[in-house]
């Protein structure tokens, strides 16, 4: 098992995820990495939604703002475990976004993806991207 990409150091974006579609990262938007304490500082006073497995806070920014595409930011806190538990859960997160957000995200929208102790790390996978999808569709009001 390969580890997971980085995101671009000067960019800020994260590779497309692999697939076996030879054409599937054309269509894909990239996501760029929240990075600065103010943009999550910022999804914290907006939208939320929790889940099982994560909590998602959710923020269109402004027309002052830059607007292009998809920005996402991962967080665990120390509840979840220790160093390596927070690191598991956060690359799972970062995982369900890659699958999820470039379909069911919106463009000029901020996302915080919040790791809970025990269910990230611990969820099935399948039914972390579904739990990070029913949120999105919450947040965005989308009736399923």
């Amino acid at each position: 098992m390969t580890p997971p990409e980085a995101p671009d150091r000067e960019t800020g974006t994260m590779p497309p995820a692999a697939s076996s579609c030879p054409d599937a990262g054309t269509a894909a938007r990239p996501l760029t990495v929240l990075k600065t304490r103010k943009s999550f500082l910022m999804a914290a006073r907006a939208a939320r939604q929790g889940t099982q497995s994560m909590m998602v806070q959710a923020r269109q920014r402004g027309a002052h703002e830059e607007a292009g595409g998809i920005r996402v930011g991962f967080t665990c806190s120390k509840k979840v475990g220790n160093a390596v538990a927070r690191n598991r859960a956060k690359r799972r997160l970062r995982e369900a976004a890659r699958a999820v957000l470039p379909e069911a995200g919106r463009a000029g929208w901020d996302y915080v993806l919040i790791g809970r102790a025990g269910a990230t790390a611990d969820r099935p996978f399948h039914l972390l991207k579904g739990d990070l999808a029913h949120a999105l569709r919450k947040l965005h009001g989308v009736r399923s």
